[in-house]
């Protein structure tokens, strides 16, 4: 994996120990005394880094000045700030943002089409894991559960409020769950799953998906931020103080790619009972070189390239929030008829 490189005109740096600094109209990333990257400043609309790198204060005022953005994250992608020049649009766009928070109608076409997206992403996996199964049994429970999440989608053009959606997308979450530990190809026992639970989690699988899941609304806080969207004002998830609810709301419709990574993590044996502690009360809680595992083969997930669909393009999976993120923008300025999902093959 590339310690720094340039994506949609974003610049990551993602190897802690680094140093960005500004020479003749050139932004330059070194690893001690060698140069490993250089690239004309003016390309740039953004740099993120992860871990602890530093950056010159010339670079830094040169970003402030051109509006490139420089988001900052712990290794693990908790998002820790962001420095930013003047965002000429962005005002306008959370104005925007605001007032459609407002427009029962917007927020709920917004978030049908969310939540769509997430159960479509679902029920992918579990066809995907039928047609794997070498269990007839298991085969037939995984497509009669893909079969009721089907159902679920048909029934979502006619809801008409926000609490008929979070009741459907409650059903088919509870049906999608219940099949989770058919997808598990070794160690059920230990790894055995019922249902979701977060804080704290009760099992195995649970302190894994929350973990990975907490990775990915860093992801989302982070891409909302750069997108100069605020990331506390959603449509969907209810508003609380701290709470990050437009990063919740965009990060449902990927909730079912955490799951799959999860599940290959114990599949492929690279996460294995013991690497999860369990603590008085029936609580469990990853140990630090299992945090180290998962967040490596993360990151190398997140390289690997897709296609996406609706913006007809190459892209790699770590780039998906921040191109959700302008999609949502979008259609919050107007630009496109209403957001359009993910929609994983």
């Amino acid at each position: 994996m590339k310690v720094a490189e340039v994506r949609q005109n974003i610049l990551y740096v993602t190897q802690s120990g680094l140093y960005l600094h500004h020479e003749l109209e050139m932004l330059k990333v070194k690893k001690g005394d060698d140069t490993i990257l250089s690239l004309p400043l003016h390309h740039l609309q953004g740099i993120v880094i992860f871990g602890v790198s530093s950056m010159s204060p010339f670079l830094m005022r040169k970003c402030l000045e051109r509006n490139i953005h420089v988001a900052f994250l712990t290794e693990n992608g908790r998002f820790l700030g962001m420095i930013h020049g003047s965002f000429s649009g962005n005002i306008l766009l959370r104005y925007h943002q605001f007032q459609k928070s407002q427009e029962p109608f917007f927020r709920l076409k917004i978030a049908r089409s969310l939540v769509a997206g997430k159960i479509q992403n679902q029920r992918q996996l579990l066809l995907r894991r039928a047609r794997e199964s070498k269990n007839e049994l298991e085969e037939a429970q995984l497509r009669e559960a893909a079969n009721f999440l089907g159902s679920i989608l048909q029934k979502l053009p006619d809801v008409d409020n926000l609490d008929s959606l979070r009741g459907l997308e409650g059903e088919s979450t509870k049906r999608y769950f219940q099949c989770l530990n058919f997808s598990l190809l070794r160690s059920r026992e230990e790894f055995s799953f019922d249902r979701r639970t977060r804080r704290p989690p009760r099992s195995r699988i649970n302190a894994l998906l929350s973990f990975t899941y907490t990775l990915l609304t860093n992801d989302y806080v982070s891409a909302c931020l750069a997108t100069g969207l605020d990331p506390y004002c959603g449509y969907y998830h209810t508003l609380r103080p701290g709470r990050p609810a437009l990063a919740l709301d965009l990060m449902e419709e990927l909730r079912p790619f955490a799951d799959r990574f999860v599940l290959s993590l114990i599949n492929l044996r690279q996460i294995n009972p013991d690497d999860i502690e369990e603590r008085p009360g029936g609580t469990y809680f990853l140990r630090d070189h299992a945090k180290k595992v998962l967040l490596k083969a993360w990151q190398e997930r997140k390289h690997e390239e897709i296609t996406h669909d609706y913006l007809g393009q190459k892209c790699m999976i770590l780039e998906l929030p921040m191109l959700q993120a302008r999609i949502l923008a979008r259609t919050i300025r107007g630009d496109i008829e209403t957001y359009v999902p993910y929609l994983w093959r």
